[in-house]
Parts: C-alpha cells; structure tokens; sequence
C-alpha cells in the first residue's frame, strides 16, 4: 500500500525547479503530484511521478540530490470535514504525521492526500480497519 515519493533538494535559486521538471518531462515521466517546502537557501521538492524508479535514477544521473520515501495515499470524502476524519482516525492510533499533501481528481468525489507517518504497516491498518481507503502504489502512478 505504499507509494514511493520522490525527494529531490534544490538550490534556492532561479531555474532549478525547471530544470527537474524539463528533464522529467523529456523523459515522459508525467508529475501525478507535488509539494515545495523551502528555506532561504534550499528547497525539497517532493512529488509523485508515474515511473519513480526511472525518475530517480534520471535526477541522480543529472546529479540532482534524490531520496525515496514511502507515503501513504488516501482517499478524503472532499467535503468539508472529510480530511478531519481521516486524520482523528492516525491520532487516536497514536501516529504522528510528519506532512502531508493532497490533489483533488475532477471526476472523483474524493481528493488524494498523501501523507507521510512515522510507521506506514500500522497507519494502513487502522486506516483500513476504519473504512479508508489506502491506495496502492500502482493505481496513483496511474492517475
């Protein structure tokens, strides 16, 4: 149930962020989802991409400093008060969230947040068990 995120740290500087997503996009590596968290002098670039073991090692061999990580992804009822519950159901089982972001599908009644846990095995679980739905991998590289 896990989806791999790709991580990429950028210079805070004009043209980086083109330049990861031209080489992608060359490549027909298709962004599904991304999140820019920055400082003054970097910024983390994470995203979910179609082929992310190709993205990856694409943006290390053009020698982009890349991680992967496991991010849960879950389908939100998009309404108000949909994100909510998803969430009470991780904090009453004790899980810390370290981020999370979220796209919303136009021919879906639910949005796709993707949220990054501290242990993924037991988010699934209580996640499941509560009646959410857990994405795997396959079907959000598909969207």
């Amino acid at each position: 149930m896990e989806v791999r995120q790709i991580s990429v740290f950028l210079e805070n500087k004009a043209g980086r962020l083109a330049k990861v997503t031209r080489l992608l996009g060359d490549n027909g590596i298709n962004i599904r989802a991304l999140s820019i968290a920055d400082t003054t002098d970097f910024g983390i670039l994470r995203m979910i991409v179609n082929d992310p073991e190709r993205a990856e090692r694409l943006l290390r061999e053009a020698g982009f400093a890349v991680t992967t990580t496991g991010v849960l992804a879950v389908e939100v009822p998009d309404r108000p008060g949909g994100l909510a519950e998803v969430l009470e159901v991780l904090e009453r089982a004790g899980l810390n969230i370290e981020y999370l972001y979220a796209f919303v599908e136009k021919a879906s009644p639910d949005a796709l947040v993707l949220i990054r846990v501290e242990d993924l095995p037991k988010a699934v679980r209580v996640l499941t068990e509560a009646g959410v739905s857990v994405l795997p991998g396959k079907r959000v590289y598909a969207l």
